[in-house]
């Protein structure tokens, strides 16, 4: 367990509500979030019907919530939640397919961050998964829940001068980046040079990201593969539990993927892949640093900008948890801020030098 903790500014405990239909969950959470010094898991509900009264009377900070409880699934009560009383919200899914597609449809509902339930990660024992389940309830609880607005007007496609732009980009986030890639990706043209992606994700629910997107965007988005050549037109996500890597020569770059150990406690890592492409920094490389807890990505985004790469990253407003982005901005490593919005039409600009002063 971590023993130092984060506690809410006026010094309280963060207070966790879980809301889940299995009592052995309940349990394992409740046992989970208790052994943090900094947090304390106020109630527990095993539908949404009990957990709407138990909301009212202990006003938590963050929710757990089961995706598939009787009554009321955990997607109908998230939207409801987050038009009326938005709060910070981690989703508790099962590996699977289906789990995968419901979690990605609960963040862009709403939800800040998803955990995978215990036993669903190869591997993985109890200890680290308690830190990671008390990592993301931590983030959540720094987070910026936003009200859920249905129907809101799409993102208006941008055009591509021909011979401008960059020639390869490299996008990193966490916390609240899925919603934050696809705002970034949604609008961009189908004749983008190659974008590389490192998400903090888990395997098993990469794949189902890259699917959504491709769905969405005009561009083609695909989980990565070792070895594959990048192409124009292409986005690539790291597939979860592995660091994706840019090798090559500037002319013919290819992907590599390795399980190796987690860089920043993370696998993949976005350090990881900023550091592949410092041999090949320069004008026609942007790095963006998006919305995500922690420093990941800080150390080799500089490394870039000192060689004349294009650095953006994502401002305080607009992200969930101004976590990443801060750490960069705080090194020197970024050259513009922009809100969420505007880095699209950022990366269709005419290439200029993002080097220190």
């Amino acid at each position: 367990m971590n023993g130092e903790g984060v506690k809410q500014e006026d010094g309280r405990k963060i207070r966790v509500l879980a809301v889940d239909d299995s009592a052995l969950m309940r349990r394992l959470l409740t046992d989970m979030v208790n052994a943090e010094p900094d947090m304390e898991m106020v109630a527990t509900a095993p539908d949404p019907l009990v957990a709407r009264d138990l909301i009212k009377r202990h006003t938590p900070d963050v929710i757990t919530l089961d995706v598939e409880m009787p009554h009321m699934d955990g997607l109908d009560f998230l939207e409801r939640l987050m038009r009326l009383r938005p709060m910070p919200v981690v989703m508790v899914s099962t590996l699977t397919q289906r789990g995968s597609e419901i979690t990605l449809r609960a963040l862009e509902l709403g939800a800040v961050d998803f955990v995978a339930k215990p036993g669903s990660s190869r591997g993985e024992g109890m200890e680290h998964y308690a830190q990671r389940v008390a990592d993301k309830l931590r983030a959540a609880a720094q987070s910026k829940p936003r009200r859920l607005h249905v129907g809101g007007q799409a993102s208006p496609m941008l055009t591509r001068r021909a011979g401008a732009g960059f020639r390869l980009i490299a996008i990193g986030a966490s916390t609240g980046g899925t919603e934050a890639i696809r705002q970034v990706l949604e609008p961009l043209p189908a004749d983008m040079p190659p974008i590389v992606i490192t998400q903090h994700m888990p395997a098993g629910f990469t794949h189902s990201f890259a699917e959504r997107l491709d769905r969405l965007c005009r561009l083609h988005v695909k989980e990565a593969e070792h070895g594959e050549p990048l192409r124009a037109g292409t986005v690539y996500i790291a597939p979860g539990s592995h660091h994706l890597r840019v090798l090559g020569t500037a002319d013919h770059w290819h992907l590599a993927l390795d399980d190796g150990e987690p860089v920043n406690r993370h696998r993949p890592s976005v350090d990881s892949m900023f550091e592949s492409l410092k041999r090949f920094a320069g004008p026609s490389l942007c790095a963006v640093i998006l919305t995500g807890m922690g420093r990941d990505g800080a150390r080799e985004m500089l490394a870039l900008r000192r060689k004349g790469a294009m650095t953006i990253g994502q401002d305080e407003a607009s992200s969930v948890v101004y976590g990443m982005p801060r750490e960069a901005a705080a090194c020197g490593a970024i050259a513009r801020v922009l809100p969420i919005g505007s880095i699209a039409g950022a990366l269709l600009e005419p290439p200029e030098r993002g080097v220190l002063d």
